[in-house]
């Protein structure tokens, strides 16, 4: 169609038929005007409502937080360098709320003196996990127990509270490249105590005739931290002052004592020791790394990480259920006898334990028939144990509790001198100790019938509490006359990777100079 041909006007014609110069934008205009106005400060409400909410709301939530006092501290949960931490709200104190006050005092198994609770807890706070942070007191590890070739992986996951109780579990889930996974829970750095008494009630795992699953409870000198191999090289078991053979490499100097090189561990060509000597001995030169204190005379003390076990559970080969109840040592007896006898409560239920040492330790032990029932498969009832100490030498002891009732005593006298290999006594353990808790497997604690077992099985602890002399109180993990803070700080790496295996080889650091050794 030619719209040359069009007679006149359409009536939206107007549509097609701008003006360019009536109808332009009018450039003298400007944005103030009303709707402008209230454009501009939408957009400025919602710039500042940003940066508010993604700067300014973090500084403001950290300058009106309220900020927990430390207390000259380095320990979790607002813990002090003594290993305390006040009764503030929403803090839980070192006595749980939920120990009934009627247990809160307890007749020692010794003398029958009135002690006084110092430490509880009861789990009666469902689904607690013990990450690192989580707790004041307690943290699970994360790492492979290799020194006694674990078959498991200690992992926190395998930890939690449940029913009124702590539930460490063992399980046939794959963790890091092992087939198992299990728990370990410590209070290392803080909670520790010197001297008193530690009762739980537990549930064993497992069945009471099926041989396989490794539960303990036990205790530990701040100074190593279980897992941490560099950390123990040379401080765990000592519980050793005094600066003769017994602190060097081997319990022997050239070829000498000749009882330290045979007849003494089949299975090492009858060596005695393969210990690389303690560490913190009483015979480290002035001026060496050594935490101290001082004798009078200005020797160094000997200091350590010894083991108190409260049990280790296992079954036996008359499928009969009991607890290994023991103190491991260093530096060791010849053949690792001891000097005397061990007083045994009830010879019925109680035995001495067949193993009584190698290279690595001493080990005072007795095997202590337990209540059948309180397993998890077979009955699912609790039993008590435990074990009461006071440090030092003279009239130091060790008592140990199977079904709530003393089932053996070790006193110092038993730890004399030994002339034949040259060495002193040994202490009953003085050192700030801390608590450790754990379910795993290996072989090379009994045979393991991997058949018979049943996955998962869990350790219940129903309640942990520790008691002492109202008269002789001493909790924390640094007390001034065994500190602990100030080497663990010095040395942090090694009490924080457990892939650090040695101190030497791996951590690259020495041991103190020795002036048994001539190297002052």
């Amino acid at each position: 169609m030619d719209p040359r041909t069009f007679n006149g006007l359409e009536e939206d014609d107007y549509l097609h038929n701008p003006e360019p110069r009536k109808e332009r934008i009018n450039s003298s205009g400007h944005i103030f005007t009303g709707r402008g106005l209230v454009n501009l400060g939408c957009l400025l409400i919602l710039v500042g409502s940003i940066v508010v909410l993604f700067c300014g709301y973090p500084i403001i939530s950290w300058l009106n937080k309220p900020q927990q006092s430390y207390l000259n501290g380095f320990g979790l949960g607002g813990t002090n360098r003594t290993g305390q931490v006040p009764d503030i709200p929403g803090i839980r104190g070192l006595i749980d709320r939920d120990t009934p006050q009627e247990v809160r005092t307890k007749s020692d198994y010794v003398t029958g003196k009135k002690w006084q609770l110092v430490f509880s807890d009861e789990f009666n706070t469902e689904g607690r996990f013990f990450y690192p942070g989580d707790d004041p007191y307690w943290e699970a590890v994360d790492l492979h127990y290799w020194a006694t070739g674990n078959k498991e992986w200690y992992d926190p996951k395998a930890i939690t509270t449940r029913n009124g109780s702590l539930e460490i579990q063992l399980s046939n889930q794959t963790n890091h490249g092992l087939n198992y996974t299990g728990g370990m829970l410590q209070s290392w750095n803080k909670f520790c105590f010197t001297g008193g008494l530690v009762e739980a009630s537990v549930m064993l795992p497992g069945y009471n005739n099926v041989r396989g699953l490794w539960p303990a409870i036990w205790a530990m000198g701040n100074l190593g931290r279980a897992g941490y191999g560099a950390s123990l090289d040379g401080m765990w078991p000592y519980s050793y002052d005094a600066c003769d053979v017994g602190t060097v490499n081997n319990q022997t100097i050239g070829q000498e004592p000749a009882a330290a090189l045979e007849g003494n561990d089949p299975y090492n060509n009858g060596a005695l020791s393969f210990q690389p000597g303690q560490r913190l001995s009483r015979c480290t030169c002035p001026g060496e790394s050594h935490l101290g204190p001082l004798h009078d005379n200005g020797e160094y003390v000997g200091r350590s990480a010894p083991e108190i076990d409260m049990f280790e559970a296992q079954v036996f080969g008359d499928r009969v259920a009991g607890v290994s109840q023991s103190c491991q040592w260093a530096p060791m007896n010849w053949k690792y006898q001891t000097d005397g006898t061990y007083d045994t409560a009830d010879p019925t239920l109680s035995r001495n334990n067949s193993y009584s040492g190698g290279v690595y330790q001493q080990a005072t032990s007795v095997v202590t028939a337990t209540d059948q029932t309180a397993f998890e498969f077979s009955g699912g009832n609790y039993a008590l144990y435990g074990f009461q100490y006071k440090p030092g030498f003279g009239d130091a002891y060790i008592s140990w509790v199977a079904n709530g009732k003393t089932s053996w005593t070790l006193h110092q006298s038993l730890l004399g001198p030994d002339p034949v290999v040259g060495i002193s006594d040994r202490a009953i353990p003085q050192e700030p100790m801390y608590l450790i808790m754990n379910l795993g497997m290996s072989s090379g604690f009994g045979e393991i019938e991997f058949d018979k077992l049943t996955f998962p099985s869990t350790m219940r602890v129903d309640w942990i509490r520790v008691y002492q002399d109202p008269n002789a109180i001493n909790i924390g993990c640094d007390p001034s006359a065994f500190p602990t803070s100030a080497y663990i700080s010095q040395y942090q790496e090694a009490y924080a990777n457990p892939d650090l295996t040695t101190w030497v080889d791996d951590y690259k650091q020495v041991f103190p100079k020795n002036k048994l050794l001539e190297q002052c």
